[in-house]
């Protein structure tokens, strides 16, 4: 028998003794509030058609669509993010489509909220990436650079349809310098005063991304590295955090998550308005692809890595598991 006091008097094993035990003294926690699911919807298509990159992932068609909100919502999914993804034929140099009121994520929004209501959060994405013949997220100069100053009218436009067709959140993802200012501006003088703005604070140019551009139809020419964030860079990130609180951003978000998970805990850190992070299509097809092969557990390695987004700060996740994972939780 050990004296009293002998090493090891500390004993943290002591806490991880049962599954009980570890519930009861665990700093993180999942809930099915903390969950946004990110949902593409297609014009004139009739079936679901399937994401090859992004195993269970789909472009919904309009009624498919009606019921994925309804599913997040029976499973107690927070929020729904969509993305319009319009015919090729719509496509044009300025991204027309995007600013239709009959465009088809200003469809898509009104057929949710009449679904949902106010009961699941309604995001839009405002962005003219998936309007635009050329793939960027915003209209392009005479030597074919995107021209912010531009492109912040086209925004302007766009958050006016979008809360003009019931939208709870406006999500300008295009990272132009000023977006957030001139959506509020507009937001507020069209009487929508209440539509809040999810900045995308720190998106950054990332390798990522592949498989959302297939989600989206995207048909980018070029990179986004002029206007999306370097991945080298954090203190960047809490530059463009100043200048989105300054402008009015009622939420900020960190893109990529896994990625950058110290970025958004420098954010969490320094901010007093809610926080989210995009577990982005990359992060998704990564640990679908490696489950298939049988490398992981599939079902652990997902409740880990959004347990390790919502340790780092996030009150908010953006995955493509939403429902899926509400429901076990």
């Amino acid at each position: 028998m050990t004296a009293y006091g002998s090493f090891p008097g500390a004993r943290p094993r002591r806490l991880r003794t049962t599954p009980a035990m570890r519930r009861m003294v665990a700093e993180t926690r999942l809930h099915p509030a903390d969950l946004i699911l990110p949902a593409f919807v297609r014009e004139g298509i009739s079936e679901p058609v399937p994401i090859t990159a992004m195993p269970g992932v789909v472009q919904h068609t309009r009624d498919t669509l009606r019921k994925a909100a309804v599913e997040a919502l029976e499973a107690g999914v927070a929020g729904i993010m969509l993305f319009g993804v319009p015919e090729d034929a719509k496509k044009d140099g300025a991204g027309t489509a995007g600013r239709d009121r009959d465009g088809i994520l200003q469809v898509a929004i009104r057929d949710v909220k009449s679904e949902v209501g106010d009961d699941l959060v309604i995001m839009s994405d405002l962005c003219l990436d998936e309007y635009t013949d050329h793939g960027h997220c915003g209209v392009l100069d005479a030597d074919g650079r995107v021209d912010n100053d531009a492109t912040l009218e086209r925004y302007a436009e766009m958050a006016q349809v979008q809360a003009d067709a019931g939208v709870h959140v406006v999500g300008p993802s295009g990272m132009m310098d000023g977006q957030v200012g001139v959506i509020r501006d507009a937001l507020d003088q069209t009487g929508h005063e209440d539509v809040s703005i999810l900045a995308y604070t720190a998106k950054y140019s990332s390798a990522f991304y592949g498989p959302f551009r297939e989600a989206v139809g995207s048909s980018l020419k070029g990179d986004r590295k002029t206007y999306q964030q370097d991945p080298a860079n954090l203190r960047e990130s809490l530059r463009e955090l100043a200048l989105d609180l300054e402008e009015g951003a009622d939420m900020v978000m960190v893109k990529p998550a896994g990625p950058y998970l110290d970025v958004l805990a420098k954010v969490a850190e320094a901010v007093d308005v809610p926080v989210a992070a995009y577990q982005i299509s990359g992060e998704y097809a990564m640990i679908e692809a490696a489950a298939e092969k049988g490398w992981i557990d599939r079902d652990k390695a997902i409740l880990e890595t959004l347990t390790g987004i919502r340790r780092a700060g996030a009150q908010m996740i953006l995955t493509y598991w939403a429902t899926e994972v509400a429901r076990t939780l």
